[in-house]
């Protein structure tokens, strides 16, 4: 009996082992450790930032990085429409308001030429996603931040590595932040990160990270600070996983280019994206099953799973979910969310599992 084909397992080895192992041979275990301070600074290079600031998830790194560039009530921040929902969350505890943009058909992430009008007289912040591992379009969002004097936050959560006109992801707004999560393209298990230029801005994270106790007078709080802070223990796994972190995006970007040599002459079948001034990661393989497959995005689904495939849909647009519905229409979106699945994207995948994953697309088509 065929084994079940996951949407995504973590590749681990020998050195995140020995890594781990260290920290529980010597007792560091906690948040305070080299392997915490060394993973910052690598990752941080990788990305061409100047600093790292880890975090414990990318939630809390989206909402440390909000905070830190003074983000507050009263203040509304431009959202894409479709993504996770953590991206509005973290808008949504700074007491902030998420104002959403409309998606771009071609590229899935926020539609540049639907920000301006967007814009209001409380507008702080413009936070771009880079959906599925595909950067967003950063150049004209910058020139909108630069004539509103807005900040650019990236949600790279899903995109270590992509690259925008040959430069990193996390390196092109004021800020980036990246999850470390167990399916993500590096993990620590549970984990995140920020990544700036900005020495002022990496102070302030620092500090509400560490409950915005005084560096100089222990117990004294200067602000309403936050326990944000990851251990060494998953650092150790970080770094370790930072060693191989060029050879899991070849493989994603290897596995993604056979995908779409099997699937390309399939018809109600959209590839993903990957624009001329791109490099995709491709976290997920993500498609789009059009009405010329002969059935929808669920029953795609069902199908895959009764044959030992899993899947994953795309994200609910946010305004559709019962905490943002406010009646707005964001067609594009929509019809994104209807129609997109996220196939197995394993870096262990077999070429074997993907040709078997596309024979079962084939065989559910009418």
């Amino acid at each position: 009996m065929r084994e079940f084909i996951p949407v995504a397992k973590p590749w681990l080895g020998e050195k995140e082992l020995a890594y781990a192992a260290e920290c529980v041979k010597t007792s560091w275990i906690s948040s305070i450790g080299k392997y915490v301070s060394q993973f910052e600074e690598e990752f941080a290079q990788f990305c061409g930032s100047r600093y790292g600031v880890t975090t414990s998830n990318g939630t809390t790194a989206l909402h440390l990085a909000l905070r830190s560039l003074g983000v507050g009530e009263g203040d509304e921040v431009i959202v894409p429409a479709l993504t996770f929902a953590s991206t509005a969350f973290a808008v949504s505890y700074t007491g902030a308001v998420p104002v959403f943009a409309e998606a771009d058909v071609h590229t899935w992430n926020i539609d540049p030429s639907k920000i301006e009008e967007r814009i209001t007289a409380k507008t702080k912040a413009i936070i771009v996603v880079h959906l599925y591992g595909h950067p967003a379009d950063v150049d004209p969002v910058l020139e909108i931040a630069q004539k509103y004097n807005l900040k650019v936050i990236e949600d790279a959560a899903e995109a270590h590595g992509a690259e925008y006109k040959g430069k990193r992801v996390g390196s092109l707004g004021d800020v980036g932040c990246f999850s470390f999560y167990g399916n993500k393209i590096i993990t620590t298990g549970e984990g995140g990160m920020l990544t700036t230029d900005s020495e002022a801005l990496v102070e302030k994270a620092r500090l509400l990270r560490d409950v915005a106790m005084s560096p100089d007078k222990r117990y004294w709080h200067t602000d309403i600070g936050f326990n944000y802070r990851l251990t060494n223990l998953q650092a150790a796994i970080g770094v370790a996983q930072l060693e191989k972190i060029e050879e899991i995006i070849k493989l994603k970007r290897r596995n993604a280019k056979l995908y779409d040599s099997l699937l390309k002459d399939v018809e109600g079948v959209t590839l993903p994206p990957e624009a001329p001034w791109a490099k995709s990661v491709f976290w997920m393989y993500s498609i789009l099953v059009d009405e010329d497959f002969g059935g929808n995005r669920d029953s795609v689904m069902e199908g895959l799973r009764k044959k030992g495939v899993d899947s994953r849909p795309f994200f609910y647009p946010l305004h559709t979910l019962p905490p943002y519905a406010t009646g707005e229409k964001f067609p594009v979106s929509e019809d994104l969310g209807k129609r997109g699945i996220n196939l197995p994207s394993s870096v262990t995948l077999a070429e074997e599992e993907i040709a078997y994953i596309v024979d079962v697309i084939k065989g559910l088509k009418r």
